[in-house]
């Protein structure tokens, strides 16, 4: 799937697609990390029972969902999954602040949401020009939030889990996603029906990549956080919630943006992991 790798970085390098704010000549992101996994691969079923049998989508389930007429085999279906790595410059700025976000992290959580939405709708109408069937899962209109038993927050469809399915990178403590470019990073995916070479994943369990987990004494994100949701024990997403509601969002609207923007992320940034796999600095 060479062709649509090209398609997607290229798309990605044109500064009307890829703008951290309307009109800006900086982009929201450097270039993604795409990556590809079988709608059979027995990761999505696990997904399925580990999160939520009653609600979680597998692969077909979400393209079935989007086009109920077909009768399609999982072997028949692929994920394609990318990361779009924050800038430096997004990333620089994000460091220094301590209890609320970044102008700069702000416009790339609002409007580089957008940028994503629109690469989504970009990788579906591409699949779609040659006839096949192609889905982004939140983007469709049953996709909701749910409520896991085991996990507390979740949704019909998840695009970190389905990039570490990809290939693309494992979780850490504070339930961010590990990547080659990082954790400073958003994620996208869409469901094709068509057979695309799995990526290998390069790490055996969903926490390799962790240093926390790996058995060391980082504790970076856990320092970050002002809102104490990241423990040893892992993240509170109750916690997190509740201070980007009531507290982050109100400081963009008032100080920053206008509008409110679930911003944070403030464990992202200023951490070994920020914008490497940082399994990489024990090798070295």
């Amino acid at each position: 799937m060479l062709t649509i790798i090209r398609e997607i970085k290229s798309w990605m390098a044109d500064i009307r697609n890829n703008a951290i704010e309307p009109g800006s000549d900086q982009p929201a992101f450097d270039e993604p990390l795409v990556g590809f996994a079988s709608g059979a691969d027995p990761l999505f079923e696990f997904l399925k029972e580990d999160i939520g049998p009653e609600f979680y989508w597998t692969p077909v389930e979400a393209l079935q969902n989007a086009f109920p007429s077909i009768e399609v085999e999982p072997e028949e279906v692929s994920v394609i999954a990318w990361v779009l790595p924050q800038t430096e410059n997004t990333r620089t700025a994000h460091r220094a602040a301590t209890e609320m976000p970044s102008i700069e992290w702000s416009m790339a959580r609002h409007y580089g949401e957008t940028v994503n939405e629109n690469l989504r709708r970009f990788v579906v109408d591409w699949f779609l020009s040659s006839l096949t069937e192609a889905c982004a899962p939140v983007l469709l209109p049953d996709w909701s939030r749910a409520v896991s038993e085991k996990y507390g927050y979740a949704s019909r469809w998840s695009e970190r889990h389905a990039a570490y399915v990809c290939g693309l990178g494992t979780f850490g403590l504070s339930d961010g996603l590990i990547t080659p470019a990082g954790k400073a990073v958003r994620v996208g995916s869409v469901v094709v029906r068509r057979e695309c070479e799995p990526t290998p994943r390069e790490y055996a369990k969903h926490n390799e990549w962790c240093l926390f987990h790996a058995g060391l004494k980082c504790r970076a994100c856990m320092k970050r956080c002002p809102a104490g949701a990241i423990t040893e024990e892992g993240h509170d997403k109750v916690k997190c919630k509740n201070y980007i509601r009531n507290f982050t969002a109100v400081y963009v609207e008032k100080e920053q943006l206008g509008f409110r923007v679930n911003s944070c992320g403030l464990c992202q940034t200023k951490v070994p992991c920020e914008f490497r796999n940082p399994m990489s600095l024990l090798e070295k």
